[in-house]
Formats: structure tokens, C-alpha cells, sequence
């Protein structure tokens, strides 16, 4: 609720969730990511394109362009790439799910090895959380919680947030509502999740944004668990 663009901005509470409707054994309606109208952009260029043309900076800039008058974003020279990995599982659920289903932890890993960093090293995370399994998953396969204590992670982090004085670093992920609450238009949420990435790292994400953050992990899943991809973005340094 704390994006103006949120398709919800009324506060649930736990109880709530917990009494709205079943729709499987485990997952009530509320824990649903919600059908919605969307749509979202951004730029990929060259590094040497961006060099070239606006720098990292308005100080860098060669081309005479004075950057901030593009807006923030260019001003600051953009986010840039460190790595990113993607992986496949079954196309369809097989009869009996195991670890094999799952191909985020696989994604991860090789999003971590490209960029040569550690969970420890990411400042703000943009999970995919159509449904709580998805998020769980994602928790532990992103490195915030260790294998099967995503579950425990996350009655934590609940906790934290109903806390007085709560501000966004106290849980720096999915700061922009994720599918939950921001919403879940086909095939856009996981770049909203990028587009919240290059807000926290820019500065730009006014109430939402989290402390000092250099590096952001973004993850997007597609079918059932089938697909999966990660990118590690980060503030350019000149």
C-alpha cells in the first residue's frame, strides 16, 4: 500500500487472510494473486552505449546532453547488470512434487556465481509471490532463509512489520507490494519487480526506499514452477 500505483491499498490483516475462503488445502483466496490490467518498460542498452551517450553521471556525460534533464534514472547513469542465471523444470507438475519441480534455486546460483557475490551481499530483494509456496520457495532459494525455515522466515518478517515504527529496510523485499499487493497482470509482474529494483538503487522509491542499496536480486517465474530467471542489478560505479 505504500506504492501509488497498488491495485491494493487497503492493510489486510492476518486474521483476515486466514478467514477468507479456501481455494486449495493449504492456500486461502487472499493468498492469491489477483487478476489485473497492467503493463511495464524499460530500457536495455550497451554499457558503452550509455558511457557514450549520457555517462554515469551528469559530469561524465560527453555528448553535451545534460542528463538530469532525463529524469533521475538517466541522471544517475542507469542501473547496470552483474549477472543473472535462469533454469527449467518439468513442464507440467508431475504426479508427486519433489526438489525437482523447482528450478529457482538453480537460477540463483548461477546468478550468484556470475556476479561473484553472496546472499549477504544483496540489499533488496524482488521475489515472485503469486502464491505463499512461490514466495517460501523463493526465500530460501534466494539465500534469506535456509532450506524448509522460509515458512518460519516469514512469520518473522510478519512480526517485524507490526512493529511501531516499522520503515521498509526492516524488510527489503517486494517493497512495492509484489503480485499480492501491487498486482499480477500476465507476464508483467517480474518486471515490476525490476522497475522497483532500479527505484530502491537510484534513490527514487520515496517512502518505500531502503536504507543505502547497491545491489538488488529479481526474480520471475513462469508456468508451474517451470521457468525461472534471476538478474543482480546494481548502482554503476564510474
Amino acid at each position: 500500500r505504500l506504492h501509488a500505483s497498488s491495485g491494493d491499498q487497503a492493510p489486510l490483516s492476518l486474521d483476515e487472510v486466514l478467514a477468507s475462503r479456501p481455494v486449495a488445502p493449504a492456500t486461502n483466496l487472499l493468498e492469491c494473486a489477483r487478476r489485473a490490467d497492467g503493463g511495464a518498460a524499460f530500457i536495455v542498452a550497451d554499457s558503452n552505449f550509455i558511457d557514450a551517450t549520457l555517462g554515469h553521471d551528469a559530469l561524465s556525460s560527453p555528448s553535451g546532453v545534460a542528463s538530469p534533464q532525463l529524469g533521475p534514472f538517466a541522471a544517475r547513469g542507469g542501473v547496470v547488470v552483474l549477472g543473472g542465471g535462469e533454469a527449467s523444470g518439468p513442464l507440467y507438475p508431475p504426479p508427486r512434487i519433489s526438489d525437482e519441480v523447482f528450478s529457482c534455486e538453480h537460477a540463483a546460483g548461477s546468478a550468484y556465481s556470475e556476479a561473484q557475490l553472496l546472499p549477504s551481499d544483496i540489499d533488496w530483494f524482488g521475489l515472485y509471490d503469486c502464491f505463499p509456496i512461490c514466495y517460501v520457495r523463493a526465500l530460501e532459494a534466494v539465500g534469506l532463509a535456509r532450506k524448509g525455515e522460509g515458512g518460519r522466515w516469514v512469520e518473522r518478517a510478519h512480526a517485524a512489520t507490526q512493529a511501531e515504527g516499522y520503515e521498509p529496510s526492516v524488510l527489503p523485499v517486494n517493497t512495492h507490494g509484489g503480485l499480492l499487493g501491487f498486482g499480477a497482470p500476465w507476464e508483467v509482474p517480474a518486471m515490476y519487480n525490476v522497475i522497483e529494483a532500479c527505484d530502491q538503487l537510484l534513490g527514487t522509491a520515496g517512502q518505500r526506499q531502503v536504507g543505502d542499496v547497491r545491489r538488488a536480486l529479481v526474480y520471475g517465474n513462469g508456468g508451474i514452477f517451470s521457468h525461472s530467471a534471476v538478474a543482480i542489478l546494481a548502482q554503476p560505479v564510474d
